[in-house]
């Protein structure tokens, strides 16, 4: 189900990092992620509330620009 707040997903399980786009063009990789929470934010009805509840507050992240992003994007599971 398309987000309202969330534009794209994908995670990377080598190392376990969730990379999320959001729709104001940001993104960010959140680390240590299990691929439990990937999978349950990828069939949530409402992404945006457990992205909130369930990520936002839970793991360390860091900002990305807009190479990384791409990068990111392109080479990891969506």
């Amino acid at each position: 189900m398309p987000s309202s707040v969330i534009l794209n997903i994908a995670y990377n399980k080598a190392i376990s990092v969730l990379t999320i786009k959001f729709v104001s063009g940001k993104a960010y990789e959140y680390l240590n992620v299990p691929e439990s929470i990937y999978q349950n934010l990828k069939s949530a009805s409402s992404k945006g509330s457990y992205f909130n509840l369930h990520i936002k507050h839970s793991y360390v992240f860091r900002k990305l620009n807009a190479t990384d992003t791409d990068r990111n994007m392109n080479r990891v599971r969506r």
